[in-house]
């Protein structure tokens, strides 16, 4: 627990529980990013494990049963060119998502960089509905 004093202004102790806050957010936000990826890694691995050892149980099973497995050329080429399509959809799907966020980013950091001039503007506006009033008195 923090030893410094807390000031009795609602505002000020807004502004310091706030920062408080997003100083813990700022802290753990890495350790959350590291442990999803962590976590993706772990999930395409099991997966890619996964399907293989499947195939590797069925490759044996045709073999020792005398399955013929070979594929007509034709079956082949399609095989290669959905494989094929699929990988550069992917990639592309990859490139529009990255897009996506770096725009996102692009516009938080806009938004940011005019919070102060927005907030500059609503401060002079509400100075404005004020003023008639105070000069009344």
């Amino acid at each position: 627990m923090s030893t410094q004093s807390q000031s009795s202004d609602a505002f000020v102790m807004y502004k310091q529980n706030v920062q408080k806050y997003f100083e813990n957010v700022t802290k753990l936000t890495p350790q959350y990013f590291q442990s999803a990826t962590e976590l993706q890694n772990e999930c395409v691995k099991t997966c890619q494990k996964t399907i293989n050892a499947a195939v590797s149980v069925q490759q044996e099973f045709a073999k020792k049963s005398g399955i013929y497995t070979e594929i007509p050329d034709s079956a082949k080429t399609a095989i290669i060119d959905t494989d094929k399509q699929i990988v550069q959809a992917s990639t592309v799907n990859n490139q529009l998502v990255k897009t996506t966020i770096d725009v996102t980013v692009q516009n938080f950091k806009t938004f940011n960089e005019n919070v102060d001039a927005f907030a500059e503007l609503n401060k002079n506006i509400v100075q404005s509905w004020i003023n008639p009033f105070a000069q009344t008195k």
